[in-house]
């Protein structure tokens, strides 16, 4: 909800203070008076990340990326003339915030949390996302927009949406929310499926089984041959990423035990050499995404170079002698290639 409400309110105030203010100052500008002692916090625990080496993305070497969630809000109340063109009802994000900071509360300080209280936060989290402009029912050809570049260019470089230099950035421009949120089917294929497995609920992945989606979940056996090659490739402790990935099947059995049809979960293991994870949504429709990533011998999956594909029949346009000669872009071969070593998978019990 931090990393939502922060591109919101950057994308509202920063063309309003920065070109006063300039790119490192314009966080406090618009804090003012008001706001001074815990701007000046927030520019202290950068600095302090910046000495003992934190900052991994430089796109977090900024203020706005040290503010909490009530910061943020304090930010946008007091700004609010700058918001109200872009919402409804300031009553509805206050509320929800309100409903928030109830449960930010009982974790900050290490207390129970309640089940109340959790399904609470998660009401307030999906309302929010959805004032927000990221709500968990947003139709799939909405996750990502096509902008100009692809309007114009997109057949020269086939389905290819967008190409990022590891998935930090991806989940910057496409989080997880965005990506699976209000999906009608979904497959995915890999090792671990750390993505999915580590970034998108338990709960939400019952509520999205339970409202009609489809999920085929695809992972590299734990016990295999292939899981040792890796760790040794990757410099891990021998047994490593065999208990990662078993905990991750471990968790999305849960998951499918709370089902009314667990039919409609299935996980599979496969004994191949891995050569790339994919996360197919919507793959048999006109609407389709996927995110892709291959295997790199010696960089994790968090560090790999990520492609994002568009599906519905995008694809390379020839132009022949007997006309245009359309292939099918690389959405389609993932997509087949995924079909494949499922043909070949067994299931977990």
């Amino acid at each position: 909800m931090e990393q939502r409400l922060r591109a919101v309110v950057a994308a509202v105030l920063r063309p309003i203070y920065e070109p006063v203010h300039g790119e490192d100052d314009w966080v406090v500008a618009a804090a003012g008076p008001a706001g001074q002692e815990w701007v000046q916090r927030a520019v202290a625990v950068r600095e302090v990340s910046r000495r003992k080496g934190y900052l991994l993305d430089p796109a977090d070497d900024n203020v706005i990326s040290f503010l909490t969630l009530p910061q943020l809000r304090e930010l946008m109340v007091q700004h609010w003339p700058c918001f109200e063109p872009y919402f409804d009802d300031r009553r509805d994000v206050e509320l929800a915030l309100d409903e928030l900071e109830v449960t930010r509360n009982v974790v900050s300080r290490n207390r129970a949390l309640s089940e109340a209280v959790l399904a609470q936060a998660e009401r307030a989290s999906a309302r929010l996302l959805e004032i927000l402009g990221s709500g968990a029912g947003v139709p799939s050809s909405d996750r990502l927009r096509v902008d100009a570049v692809e309007d114009l260019v997109g057949d020269r470089y086939a389905d290819v949406v967008s190409v990022h230099p590891d998935r930090v950035r991806l989940q910057r421009q496409l989080p997880a929310e965005d990506l699976f949120g209000g999906a009608r089917r979904l497959d995915a294929i890999g090792i671990g499926l750390n993505l999915l497995v580590q970034n998108f609920s338990g709960r939400r992945l019952v509520r999205l089984a339970e409202s009609g989606c489809r999920i085929r979940l695809l992972f590299l056996n734990p016990a295999s041959s292939a899981v040792k090659r890796r760790e040794r490739e990757l410099g891990l402790k021998k047994g490593e990423l065999s208990r990662s990935v078993e905990m991750n099947i471990l968790h999305m059995r849960r998951v499918r035990s709370k089902l009314r049809d667990p039919g409609a979960f299935e996980i599979q293991v496969f004994d191949e050499t891995p050569r790339f994870t994919a996360y197919l949504v919507d793959g048999d429709g006109s609407d389709g995404l996927a995110v892709v990533q291959t295997y790199l011998r010696r960089a994790r999956g968090m560090e790999a170079p990520v492609l994002v594909l568009r599906g519905g029949g995008r694809g390379v346009v020839r132009h022949g002698q007997d006309g245009h000669d359309t292939e099918h872009g690389l959405f389609e071969t993932y997509r087949e290639e995924f079909e494949a070593v499922w043909a070949d998978s067994r299931p977990v019990s």
